[in-house]
């Protein structure tokens, strides 16, 4: 098991589990080692098994919409209490797998992004048409988890226009319609994501963040190479 999935500050009432990398489907579609499939969670939490308050820590750009779906089902049927933070993004899947928490915590500088699922598909007009109806089954069960959390008197329609807008809405924002608790501004906790170059709306920071570490990972590169030159 990745060592930030291992337990943290286990007692017997309570354990500590973190998403801070992508969401994939198997350990075949790891990339980096943050990156976390449902395997990995399964496995967390037969480690757990009986503890009173699971902490749900997130900050993580999305991915694999079965694997988030899978992850989200195991964490909901948990019988612990489950608290989410979302350290500095929840972002596509990932925000469906914070909506698994009892209570949703998101400080007011902290991201939550929604939107359409989108998939790459080949094969003739048949398959593109099939995709497209798939593609919108897929949407209305992601609905279905948003429509559990949104606050009294929202609209489920105003959801869904988000959705099919991108939405990025900091924690202040999304406190307005989900059942979220704000929290004051941190220290916003990096994020990168393979899934970054997808979103059309992006915040600034996050864009920032993003070009940053492509650069300090180029700088490390070319540092590996002149000294293997060297």
């Amino acid at each position: 098991m990745p060592d930030f999935l291992k337990i943290k500050n286990q007692t017997d009432l309570a354990a500590d589990i973190y998403f801070y990398g992508d969401i994939v489907s198997s350990e075949w579609g790891k990339w980096e080692d943050t990156d976390t499939c449902p395997e990995d969670v399964r496995a967390f939490l037969k480690q757990v098994e009986g503890v009173k308050t699971l902490n749900i820590y997130v900050n993580s750009g999305g991915g694999s919409v079965f694997a988030g779906l899978a992850i989200y089902n195991m964490l909901k049927r948990n019988s612990a209490h489950k608290t989410v933070y979302v350290d500095g993004l929840a972002g596509s899947i990932a925000s469906v797998i914070a909506m698994a928490g009892d209570k949703i915590v998101i400080p007011s500088n902290a991201f939550l992004m929604i939107h359409k699922p989108w998939s790459m598909s080949m094969g003739n007009s048949n398959d593109l048409r099939k995709m497209a109806d798939d593609l919108d089954l897929i949407e209305e069960g992601i609905l279905n988890v948003y429509s559990e959390n949104i606050k009294d008197g929202v609209d489920i329609e105003d959801i869904k226009q988000m959705v099919n807008d991108e939405t990025w809405l900091n924690g202040k924002e999304a406190s307005k319609y989900f059942n979220i608790e704000v929290t004051e501004e941190n220290k916003l906790v990096a994020c990168t994501s393979d899934y970054f170059k997808n979103y059309e709306k992006l915040p600034k920071q996050l864009r920032e963040q993003t070009n940053q570490t492509k650069q300090d990972e180029n700088t490390k590169e070319k540092m590996l190479i002149e000294l293997t030159i060297i």
